[in-house]
């Protein structure tokens, strides 16, 4: 009998679309021959089984079931896919465990504790992973402009430590835009992280589990037209990905192996990917995506093809695992 998978998709913070882009591509990609895959829409208004066409089914959230002609339907793990808040912060991986129902995506302390970028960063920086130099501020702290910028120099980046898809990350390079800066980020959360520029290249590390091994993908490197990898550089086609990275083999190595081992110091599982910027020689880590993008314009995916791995594995792959 074909195991029954809800893909979860969407969420409550401003990447939920992209979660929805991503979510169309697992369900377009996973093996009918093993599964019965089903869109689960996890979005504010509410919680939905989306049928081909188009019919939304409310989703019991007492037992994460759904009835389809006259019978209940519950799902044996479901594929979670949701960007921020509730899927990639804990939330709802507590609540499928307290329902024992298998997930994909890491466990809810490890989702936590990845989501806050200023934690996981803190806890990083004890094994020794080097990052940028950095200053932490929560709405209504008061602050000296002067000692922020003596602490991380400019320029510098102000971002929500709490989000992703570069929402809410601005690139300051004069003392009088920090304050318009941290304005901004503080719209998207109530805690910021400010960072010293790294100047260096910049690249991603999708580190999986597969078959029974932690894999580290192939290196992106990551070359925006922008200032730096916003929202426009991902997602509107205003950046240069190139997979395998052009980088010597020395620092290929080097950076596989970082990412391998915070994915294993993290205690991380299913599809991850980690950003770095090569300075002064060594990868600094910039953060970890424990739901990372896969929709047809997100980094994972070409990691996946440029390793031989279809999205057909790639995914049965991360499905099998957590029903195991």
């Amino acid at each position: 009998m074909k195991r029954k998978i809800a893909i979860a998709m969407g969420g409550y913070s401003s990447e939920y679309k992209i979660s929805l882009n991503s979510g169309e591509l697992v369900y377009k990609h996973t093996d009918r021959d093993l599964f019965e895959p089903y869109r689960a829409h996890i979005l504010e208004e509410g919680w939905f089984i989306v049928l081909d066409n188009g019919e939304k089914l409310q989703i019991n959230k007492a037992d994460f079931s759904v009835e389809i002609d006259n019978e209940k339907i519950t799902f044996d793990s479901v594929f979670n896919i949701i960007h921020g808040t509730p899927g990639e912060d804990g939330i709802f991986q507590g609540y499928l465990e307290m329902l024992n129902v298998p997930q994909t995506a890491c466990d809810y302390y490890q989702a936590a504790l990845t989501f806050n970028k200023r934690d996981c960063i803190s806890i990083l920086r004890a094994y020794g992973i080097k990052t940028a130099k950095n200053f932490f501020l929560n709405k209504g702290d008061n602050y000296n402009e002067d000692e922020i910028i003596d602490r991380v120099g400019l320029p510098c980046f102000v971002k929500a430590n709490k989000a992703g898809s570069s929402f809410g990350i601005s690139k300051v390079k004069k003392k009088e835009d920090l304050a318009a800066a941290i304005n901004f980020s503080f719209e998207e959360d109530e805690e910021v992280i400010i960072e010293s520029f790294l100047d260096g290249t910049e690249v991603s590390v999708g580190v999986i589990q597969y078959k029974g091994e932690i894999l580290p993908l192939p290196v992106t490197e990551i070359i925006s037209e922008n200032e730096f990898f916003d929202y426009e550089a991902k997602y509107l086609g205003m950046s240069k990905e190139i997979t395998p990275a052009n980088i010597s083999e020395e620092d290929r190595i080097k950076v596989q192996n970082q990412a391998k081992r915070i994915f294993q110091v993290l205690k991380l599982k299913g599809l991850t990917r980690a950003e770095f910027i090569f300075h002064e020689g060594e990868p600094h880590f910039l953060e970890v995506n424990t739901n990372p993008g896969l929709s047809e314009a997100s980094i994972l995916p070409q990691q996946a093809k440029a390793a031989g791995i279809s999205l057909k594995d790639l995914f049965t792959n991360v499905i099998e695992a957590s029903l195991s």
